[in-house]
């Protein structure tokens, strides 16, 4: 309650009663949300959480710590800051798994929007380690949950919503701190989780002609690399490779070997009469045969290499990254890529406040009015297409007489007595 009647305020006396009761109360879930109540009253300046809960990280209480995790995760929502990564990173192999829990899913909230190339790839590693806990049979439910989460999270959206309490021009929103709030309370009652879709603001930015319809012709310069703000490449499934059969080699002692194991047989056939100077012969032939075919393989392997050694492949050169790009219209633009965009006024479509940001919805003018356009119209929900409405049905409860599962064990109850019947009839008989 504290929290959200100061939330965006910033108030010193709100924080430090939150601080004193995350220390001194005797409840651990009154600790735990005074201490996810600094984030909300300190949203408009985030960069002062993960200062503040700092010491609070090193807390006995597991609760408390779990807390910080997930108030360091909201405030720092999107940023993909590298201190603050740090500062969960030792929370990821605590003792308690509601607390690894809590730093999972902080973690993924800082890494919201955030491209491979975020805080030295590290972002990849962490992709990585969600995957192996999801998989891991000896972590716990808790653990797993929270890497589960944590995947939803990162790839909320379709990558395109990013938690966010304030608006554009810096109002607090009270729709996304209310759901924000109900979200959290799934410790206590898991289907609040769904309650996650209020708390996330679409980061999108849309340039509008004054019939509200989006020119495709309108675009933005972005004074970065597009590796910088691109989009998470897709998982690939790993292809089974087919092990190929190793023919063994067979080596030059085992030859002579088996040689000398025909001369010997060709002696003993020679003894009993048989015409043994001409196998012998037949197997000297046979040795000197193999020993030149060797010969030649190997001749030939040497002209191969020799060639190869001659035939370069040309290898080919790497492009360099462009410095800037161009994004069209609509697009995805988060937060920190607006601060490296700009517009071009030198185009047709120009901004009618083109002193701000290229972020949210931008109302465009046109240039020359008198040439044909090119424009798309987006969809209103109503005008979207829908699944036809269920038939209308009657909804009974387990164990009611008209519940289909009755239905069915009465039937079965009632085979079963006509079975019997006719088998006491029979014995009535005899």
């Amino acid at each position: 309650g504290l929290a959200l009647a100061y939330c965006g305020t910033g108030s010193n006396k709100a924080i430090r009663i939150l601080l004193h009761t995350a220390v001194s109360d005797v409840s651990d879930d009154v600790r735990m949300a005074a201490v996810i109540g600094l984030a909300f009253v300190l949203h408009k300046t985030p960069e002062r959480v993960p200062d503040l809960v700092r010491l609070l990280l090193e807390s006995f209480n597991p609760h408390v710590r779990y807390a910080s995790c997930m108030a360091v995760g909201i405030a720092m929502a999107g940023t993909g800051d590298s201190d603050s990564v740090a500062l969960l990173e030792p929370m990821l192999t605590d003792m308690t798994d509601y607390v690894r829990q809590g730093a999972l899913l902080g973690t993924a909230m800082i890494y919201m929007q955030q491209s491979d190339t975020c805080n030295n790839r590290k972002i990849k590693t962490f992709r990585e380690k969600l995957a192996n806990l999801i998989g891991d049979k000896h972590q716990t439910t808790l653990t797993k949950m929270g890497a589960i989460l944590s995947t939803g999270l990162l790839d909320a959206g379709g990558r395109n919503c990013v938690i966010s309490l304030g608006s554009r021009n810096g109002f607090t929103k009270m729709t996304s701190a209310a759901g924000l709030v109900l979200w959290l309370q799934h410790w206590h009652w898991y289907p609040l989780m769904h309650m996650f879709s209020l708390a996330v603001t679409p980061t999108c930015t849309i340039g509008l002609n004054k019939d509200f319809k989006y020119p495709k012709k309108f675009e933005v310069q972005c004074n970065s690399k597009p590796s910088v703000f691109a989009y998470p490449k897709k998982l690939e499934e790993k292809k089974e490779e087919k092990k190929k059969r190793v023919e063994t080699v067979a080596l030059s002692t085992t030859a002579k070997s088996k040689a000398r194991l025909a001369r010997k047989k060709a002696k003993e056939d020679a003894e009993s009469g048989g015409d043994s100077a001409e196998s012998a012969m037949d197997v000297d032939k046979k040795e000197e045969e193999g020993e030149s075919k060797k010969e030649e393989e190997k001749a030939e392997g040497m002209d191969i290499d020799g060639e190869g050694a001659k035939e370069d492949k040309p290898k080919k050169k790497r492009e360099p990254e462009p410095t800037s790009f161009r994004i069209s219209n609509p697009s995805r633009i988060t937060k920190a890529q607006a601060e490296v965009c700009a517009f071009d006024l030198d185009q047709r479509y120009r901004p009618i406040r083109h002193a701000e940001k290229p972020y949210g919805v931008i109302m465009l003018t046109d240039s020359t009015p008198g040439e044909e356009e090119d424009l798309g119209a987006v969809k209103t929900p109503a005008a979207e297409e829908e699944a036809d409405p269920p038939e209308p049905f009657e909804w009974t409860p387990p164990g009611h007489p008209d519940h289909p599962d009755t239905k069915v064990d009465e039937k079965e109850s009632g085979k079963g007595e006509g079975d019997e019947k006719p088998a006491a009839d029979s014995t009535a008989a005899n």
